[in-house]
C-alpha cells in the first residue's frame, strides 16, 4: 500500500538531495561489467578552472537523459566521469588569482611551488564541480572517476607519446607556429580564433637594384616587412615575367632580397606581388621552405620588436613599431597608396590576444596517416554524426589538416617524456632514465607539456585503464554515443577518433551527438562581457533541478543552438506542478486499493480507462522511438502534451465519476487504472526529471525497487484499442465544443446548461448516449438529449458542429438576448480599441526599426490575437440578433 499522502507543495531543494543520496547508497550508477549488452559513455571533462556553465547543464542533462534511459531497459550502463586539468587555462587562473592576492608571478615562487599552488586550486574546483553535478541529478558511475592528469592517464599519455615518436608520427622541429604573447605558449590551429577585422592595405614601392623599375607590394602588416626576405609573384603573371630573378631593395633596411615565382601568389589580390616574410607568416614560411629563403624574426615571444629589426625598431611593441614604420614609409616616400581592407586577425580563444606567427622548434604530430583512416571511417558510416551534417564540417577539417603542434611553453600539464644531455644525446622514453645513455651525465627534462587536448583524445580508452587490457575497456569500449557541442568537433571529437582508431584499431563511439549553444533570450552567446550568462546552480536553488532539465531539454533540437528564458523555466515549472498534484489526487484516492491484474477485454472498463490505456501504449511506443533516435526534446514534448492534457485534465476528471460516484467495483478498476497510469508515466519521465518522479513513485503501491532501476515500459499491443480512440475523440471534442458555447456566453462553471446533440447516424447516436455521463461532468451539461431526427433545429440556441454531430445549446431560460448582445457589443468596441492601438504602434517604422525583435514579434502576436477574438465576438453577436429578430 502507498506511503501517506504527498505534500500539498513540492519542495524541490529536500527531495533531490534525499534522493540522491539514496542513489549513491544502493549504487545505482555503479557499472556491473556483467553479461548484459552495453550502453557506455564517456563524459566530455568539465575543466578545473570554475563553475560549471549553461552549456555544461545542457549536455550533461542530454547525456543523463540517454543513461537513465538504456539503464532501465536493462543495459549494463557505465557513464565515465571525470575533470580535465585544461592546461593554458588552468594556469592562466592561477597565475591571475596569485598576482591578486599575492602580488606575485609563476616566477617568484619556481616550477615547483607554483605547481603546488595549481594542485591545490585543482582540488578545490575539482570538488566544487563534482558537487554542481550532483546537484543536477548526473548518474554517472563515480566509483570510476578519472582525472587527466592522474597517474593512469598519465601512463596512457606517455605510451601514445613514446608509440607514435617510435614510429615517426611525432617529430621536433623548426617551423611556424601561432605564439600567443600572454600566454606565451605555443596554441595549435583550432585554438586560434579567426575574426574579421578593419584594416588598411599598404602598397609599397620595392626598387629594383638594378633601378630598372619597381614593384608594388600590399600588406596590412607593416611591422614584418623588415623580416621580408624575397617578393614574391605568380609564375603565370605575365606583368611579372622579365621581373623574376631579379632582386629588389627592401625599403628602409636597404637589404637586397630576390623576386620568386610561386604558385601560392593571387595575382588577383593586390598588385599581384606580395612580400614574404618566413618567419612571421604560415604561408610564407611554406614559400620560403620551397625557395631557401632565411627566417628573419623581427618580433620577439612577448609581442615586442627584436634587435634583428635594427636599432631604430628594436624593443618596440609590435604595433607601435607598425605606426612608426608608417611615419617613415612616409618620409622616404615609400608609400605609393593605402586602402582600408577587412581581412582576417588570428586570437588566441583563451585570451583575447592577438597571436603572432612566430619560427620556434616544437613537438608536432603528422597528422596525414591519422587523418585519413579517421575520414574513412566516417565515410563508411562506421560512427555517424547526429545531425548528419556535422559530418561534411568534420570531413573538411581533417582532409585538409595540418601536423598539430603539441608543445605548449607552460608548467602545468604532462611533462612532454624526452630529456637531453649536454653531450648532445636526446632520450625519449615511457620511464624516466636515470642517466645519458651516450655518456653517463645527468639529465634535463624538456620543459614544456603537452597541448592539453593530447590527453583528452585519450580519454575513451585511457579512463578505461588502457594501455593495460582491463575488463572494463574489454567491456564498454568501443562506447556507445558522445554527447558534446559543435563548438569542440575538431578540439575533440576529431582527435578521439585518429587516436581510437591508432592505439585500439576501434572507433572510440557509434554515434556522435550533436548539440547547439545554450543562448539568451535574444538569441546571443551568453558571456562575461554581455553581462548575460546564468548559473545554473542558482535556478536549481531557485526553481529545482528537474526544471532545469526539463527546460533544457524541451524545444532541444540536434544540432541546434536554443534561447533560455525564464518563461521557459516558469512553464517547466507549471509542468512539475501539474504532475506533483495530479499524483497527490491519485494517491489520496487509492484508499482500499487491491492490486489487479488489467485486461484489455474486460468489459467492466470504462471508456475512458479503455482510451487512456490505449494512449499509454501509443506514447510509450512514440517516447521509446523518439530517445532510441535522440530526439529528446520531441520526446519531451511528447510527454508533456500527453501528461498535461490527456491524463491530467481529460482522464482524472473523468476518473472522478467512478471513484466518487461508482459501485465498489468500478472504483477498484479506476484505481489500477489510475496506478498503471502514473507508473508508466513517472518511468518514461524519469530520465528527464528524475527526483520527482522518484519521490512520487515511492507513495505508489508497488515493490520497493527505485525507479531508476526498474524496468522501462514495454509497448504492449493487446491495450491497443483504435475504437475506443476514436469513441472518446468525439466525445472529446463535444464538450470542447459545449465548453467554448458556454465560455462565449460567460455562463458561470456552477450553472448547468441543457443540450441536444443531433446524430443521424446509429455508431455516432449510440457513442454520445452511452456517454451522457462525460458531458455532465465535464462540461457542465444537464440535462443532456441525444436525437437521431430534428424536424426543425431550434432558433434561439447556439450551434456547432463535430464529428458524427451537431450540439445545441438552448439560450432560453439561461441567457438574456438584450443583455447578451449588449455584453458582447461592450465587449467588441474593447477589442476594437486593442487594434487600433497596436495597428497603430506596428505602423510607427521608428518603433519597428528601433524596438528589439522580441518586443515587435510580441506586438505583432497581439495584434493576431485581438483580431482572432474580435473576429468571433463580431460573429457571435451576428448569431445573437438573428435570433432576437
Amino acid at each position: 500500500m502507498s506511503k501517506t499522502n504527498l505534500n500539498k507543495v513540492y519542495d524541490p531543494e529536500t527531495v533531490e538531495t534525499k534522493w540522491y543520496e539514496k542513489w549513491l547508497e544502493n549504487n545505482s550508477f555503479k557499472a556491473a561489467c556483467d553479461e548484459r549488452e552495453k550502453f557506455s559513455v564517456v563524459i566530455p571533462p568539465p575543466n578545473v578552472t570554475g563553475s560549471l556553465h549553461m552549456g555544461h547543464a545542457l549536455d550533461n542533462t542530454l547525456q543523463d537523459v540517454l543513461v537513465r534511459f538504456k539503464r532501465m531497459q536493462g543495459y549494463d550502463t557505465l557513464w565515465m566521469p571525470g575533470t580535465d586539468h585544461a592546461g593554458i587555462a588552468t594556469q592562466t587562473k592561477v597565475e591571475q588569482h596569485i598576482s591578486e592576492e599575492d602580488n606575485i608571478t609563476k616566477y617568484d615562487l619556481g616550477r615547483e611551488k607554483f605547481l603546488e599552488k595549481v594542485w591545490s586550486w585543482k582540488d578545490e574546483y575539482h570538488e566544487r564541480i563534482t558537487a554542481q553535478l550532483k546537484k543536477l541529478g548526473v548518474s554517472v558511475d563515480w566509483s570510476r572517476e578519472r582525472f587527466t592528469m592522474d597517474e593512469g592517464c598519465s601512463k596512457a599519455v606517455r605510451e601514445v607519446f613514446v608509440t607514435l615518436y617510435e614510429k615517426g608520427l611525432i617529430y621536433q622541429g623548426d617551423y611556424i607556429i601561432n605564439w600567443c604573447p600572454r600566454c606565451y605558449t605555443a596554441l595549435s590551429d583550432i585554438e586560434v580564433e579567426h575574426l574579421e577585422s578593419e584594416g588598411t592595405l599598404t602598397h609599397i614601392k620595392y626598387s629594383l637594384t638594378d633601378g630598372s623599375d619597381h614593384i608594388s607590394v600590399a600588406t596590412t602588416r607593416l611591422e614584418t616587412m623588415i623580416g621580408d626576405t624575397a617578393v614574391a609573384v605568380h609564375p603565370e603573371d605575365e606583368r611579372y615575367q622579365n621581373m623574376v630573378g631579379k632582386t629588389v631593395r627592401l625599403p628602409l633596411v636597404n637589404r637586397e632580397i630576390p623576386i620568386v615565382a610561386d604558385e601560392y601568389v593571387d595575382p588577383e589580390f593586390g598588385s599581384g606581388a606580395v612580400k614574404v616574410t618566413p618567419a612571421h607568416d604560415p604561408n610564407d614560411f611554406d614559400i620560403g621552405e620551397r625557395h631557401n629563403l632565411k627566417n628573419i624574426a623581427v618580433i620577439g615571444k612577448d609581442g615586442k620588436m627584436t634587435d634583428e629589426a635594427g636599432e631604430r625598431y628594436a624593443g618596440m611593441d609590435r604595433y607601435d613599431c607598425r605606426k612608426a614604420l608608417r611615419d617613415d614609409l612616409i618620409a622616404g616616400g615609400f608609400i605609393l597608396a593605402t586602402d582600408d581592407h577587412e581581412h582576417s586577425v588570428g586570437q588566441c580563444h583563451r585570451c583575447d590576444t592577438t597571436i603572432e606567427p612566430l619560427v620556434s622548434k616544437q613537438w608536432f604530430v603528422k597528422m596525414d596517416p591519422l587523418a585519413k583512416p579517421a575520414v574513412e571511417l566516417v565515410n563508411q558510416g562506421d560512427t555517424k554524426f547526429v545531425p548528419e551534417r556535422f559530418e561534411k564540417i568534420y570531413r573538411n577539417w581533417m582532409e585538409n589538416i595540418r601536423d598539430w603542434c603539441i608543445s605548449r611553453q607552460i608548467w602545468w600539464g604532462h611533462r612532454i617524456p624526452a630529456w637531453y644531455c649536454n653531450c648532445g644525446e636526446m632520450i625519449v622514453s615511457r620511464e624516466e632514465p636515470e642517466s645519458c645513455s651516450s655518456c653517463g651525465s645527468e639529465l634535463e627534462q624538456d620543459p614544456d607539456v603537452l597541448d592539453t587536448w593530447f590527453s583528452s583524445a585519450l580519454w575513451p580508452f585511457s579512463t578505461m585503464g588502457w594501455p593495460e587490457e582491463t575488463e572494463d575497456l574489454k567491456k564498454f569500449y568501443p562506447t556507445s554515443v558522445l554527447v558534446t557541442g559543435y563548438d569542440i568537433i575538431f578540439f575533440w571529437v576529431a582527435r578521439m577518433i585518429f587516436m581510437g582508431l591508432e592505439f585500439m584499431e576501434e572507433r572510440p563511439f557509434d554515434d556522435v551527438l550533436i548539440h547547439g549553444l545554450v543562448r539568451d533570450a535574444n538569441g546571443r552567446k551568453m558571456s562575461k562581457s554581455l553581462g548575460n550568462g546564468i548559473d545554473p546552480l542558482e535556478l536549481i536553488d531557485k526553481y529545482g533541478a528537474d526544471t532545469l532539465r526539463y527546460t533544457l531539454v524541451t524545444g532541444n533540437t540536434p544540432g541546434n543552438d536554443m534561447r533560455f528564458s525564464y518563461d521557459k523555466v516558469e512553464a517547466s515549472r507549471n509542468f512539475a506542478n501539474k504532475i506533483w498534484n495530479a499524483s497527490r489526487f491519485a494517491i489520496m484516492n487509492l484508499d482500499g486499493y487491491t492490486p489487479q491484474e488489467l485486461s484489455a477485454n474486460d468489459k467492466r472498463l470504462s471508456l475512458a480507462d479503455k482510451w487512456i490505456l490505449h494512449r499509454l501504449e501509443e506514447v510509450t511506443k512514440d517516447v521509446t522511438r523518439l530517445f532510441e533516435k535522440y530526439e529528446l526534446g520531441e520526446a519531451s514534448q511528447t510527454l508533456y502534451d500527453f501528461i498535461w492534457t490527456e491524463f491530467c485534465d481529460w482522464y482524472i476528471e473523468m476518473a472522478k465519476i467512478r471513484l466518487y460516484q461508482g459501485t465498489e467495483e468500478q472504483k477498484a478498476l479506476t484505481q489500477e487504472v489510475l496506478v498503471r497510469g502514473l507508473d508508466t508515466i513517472l518511468k518514461l519521465l524519469h530520465p528527464i526529471m528524475p527526483f520527482i518522479t522518484e519521490e512520487i513513485r515511492s507513495y505508489l503501491p508497488h515493490t520497493d525497487e527505485l525507479i531508476v532501476t526498474s524496468t522501462w515500459p514495454e509497448y504492449d499491443i493487446s491495450f491497443v484499442d483504435e475504437e475506443s480512440k476514436s469513441k472518446m475523440e468525439q466525445i472529446m471534442e463535444g464538450i470542447r465544443v459545449v465548453r467554448n458555447l458556454r465560455r462565449e456566453l460567460d455562463i458561470a462553471p456552477q450553472t448547468k446548461s441543457p443540450i441536444t446533440i443531433l446524430a443521424n447516424e446509429e455508431k455516432d447516436f449510440t457513442t454520445f448516449d452511452d456517454y451522457k455521463v462525460y458531458f455532465n461532468a465535464l462540461a457542465g451539461a444537464e440535462p443532456v438529449s441525444v436525437v437521431s431526427e430534428m424536424k426543425e433545429k431550434p432558433k434561439k440556441a447556439l450551434s456547432a458542429v463535430v464529428r458524427g454531430a451537431e450540439i445545441f445549446l438552448p439560450l432560453e431560460g439561461l441567457v438574456n438576448l438584450s443583455e447578451e448582445i449588449e455584453r458582447l457589443e461592450k465587449k467588441e468596441k474593447e477589442l476594437e480599441k486593442e487594434v487600433d492601438l497596436v495597428e497603430s504602434k506596428l505602423s510607427n517604422e521608428n518603433f519597428v526599426n528601433k524596438a528589439p525583435k522580441d518586443v515587435v514579434d510580441k506586438e505583432k502576436e497581439k495584434q493576431q490575437d485581438y483580431k482572432v477574438r474580435l473576429q468571433k465576438v463580431t460573429e457571435r453577436l451576428d448569431t445573437l440578433r438573428s435570433m432576437k429578430e
